[in-house]
């Protein structure tokens, strides 16, 4: 398939970038990877009249930790993270959720917060940045500001950007010392969108009781979904088998997967719980606990 026509803009900074997104409106769209945007442009699913390539803006790539956060610049590559030693080690969940998207060549181009802006059920980062506790920080001609993720997905494709503004960074929380994350993806090959999958994060205090669960799903709602009843099952707890076993079946129940190729309803709940206990149990190991 051929995208339909369009007008191509690369601007040189942020604010030309700001400027052409205020005056074209609703009929522009941001290119930063262009791993979901040019999909769709092909199938005619989005036809935008002007592209805004923010490609040559300087300021908006970098992974670093700084300020209680672990930032990550607009144009940071899936392949940064894929590849970064401090990503590895200290954020896990980040690193798991990673290898699993697509192969090489997409996670070359593609960004992570592209993926977040997105908002595709089906993309993997949604998952883990709701689990993480994660913030985005949205700028606009009015400035800068930041949007708590559990605020940012408002439905299926659908953000809390307004149409001048551009995600500019994405805020992950420096890992506490006795913390632990995972993500577990079950797909029909190798970069496949998910049949299901979990995000996990787990923060605990020195007597080993959880003060702190993030879980989340992929693929198995209508939206980006944390599963707040699955993190209250692990909360005020002591981790333990039972603990997880009641954690993965909360969250199983509160998914809402829809039939399809990839298994039934009820196919897809059963994997959903499977995916949590083992994203739970890997988050505990990690976080120092022995099951």
């Amino acid at each position: 398939m051929i995208p339909g026509p369009f007008e191509y803009h690369a601007p040189t900074s942020l604010a030309e970038a700001l400027e052409l997104l205020q005056h074209f409106g609703e009929d522009a769209k941001v290119l930063s990877g262009g791993q979901s945007l040019i999909p769709v442009m092909k199938f005619r699913l989005a036809e935008p009249a002007h592209l805004i390539d923010i490609n040559r803006i300087p300021g908006l790539n970098g992974l670093e930790e700084r300020d209680g956060w672990l930032r990550i610049g607009a144009l940071t590559r899936e392949a940064d993270l894929e590849h970064s030693e401090l990503v590895r080690t200290r954020y896990p969940l980040l690193s798991d959720a990673t290898a699993t998207i697509a192969d090489p060549l997409v996670r070359n181009l593609a960004t992570v917060a592209g993926n977040l802006a997105h908002a595709d059920p089906a993309n993997d980062h949604p998952a883990t940045m709701l689990a993480a506790r994660a913030q985005v920080v949205a700028t606009g001609p009015a400035g800068e500001r930041v949007i708590p993720i559990d605020d940012f997905f408002l439905d299926a494709f659908t953000t809390a950007l307004g149409p001048d503004e551009i995600l500019t960074e994405v805020r992950v929380p420096l890992p506490a010392e006795r913390s632990g994350g995972a993500y577990m993806k079950l797909d029909r090959k190798v970069g496949d969108y998910a049949v299901a999958a979990t995000a996990a994060q787990l923060m605990l205090d020195a007597a080993g009781m959880v003060t702190s669960a993030g879980v989340a799903v992929t693929n198995v709602s209508y939206a980006p979904l944390r599963c707040r009843l699955a993190e209250a099952k692990l909360v005020g707890r002591t981790l333990s088998d039972a603990t997880i076993r009641e954690a993965a079946d909360s969250a199983a129940q509160e998914c809402s997967p829809s039939a399809d190729l990839r298994g039934s309803v009820d196919y897809k709940r059963a994997m959903t719980r499977t995916m949590t206990l083992r994203a739970l149990r890997l988050a505990a190991e990690r976080a120092g606990v022995t099951l």
